[in-house]
């Protein structure tokens, strides 16, 4: 059993990824850490897409006359993993500067709050509850 968590270790360690980064999506009320939880669960696929094409003892994929195509390391996840990162990236940056409007408009980015003071929609009581709220979530 040991050995197959060793030899798999790259697998293993893309799905606890997942599955922190899936926790603190689905359980934080705080935005940054939603933001977190998601850029964990985007370097765990990214780490399982490098895995995949990972040849032990594999070549460059530069082809040679008479070589077998299975001694090549497969380039297509290493292409997938850059533009899963470029995309990440910005997600991550549009994610962020919604945040940073949501906590000027209603002064926090806990979730919970954000959601109480955009159905009360009056702003002498955003403040108010949103500074009381802050006070109180932390």
């Amino acid at each position: 059993m040991l050995e197959v968590l060793v030899e798999q270790r790259f697998y293993v360690t893309a799905v606890l990824l997942f599955s922190v980064g899936l926790a603190a999506l689905l359980l934080h009320p705080n935005l940054i850490k939603k933001i977190i939880g998601l850029n964990l669960m985007d370097m765990a696929v990214f780490l399982f897409l490098a895995a995949m094409g990972y040849v032990d003892g594999g070549k460059a994929p530069m082809v040679e006359p008479g070589a077998e195509a299975a001694a090549y390391i497969n380039p297509v996840p290493g292409g997938l993993v850059l533009t899963g990162i470029v995309v990440a990236v910005s997600t991550t940056a549009l994610f962020l500067a919604l945040t940073h409007r949501l906590y000027q408009k209603y002064h926090s980015v806990n979730l919970d709050v954000i959601l109480i003071l955009a159905r009360r929609g009056t702003r002498s009581e955003e403040r108010r509850v949103g500074k009381e709220c802050n006070n109180q979530c932390r």
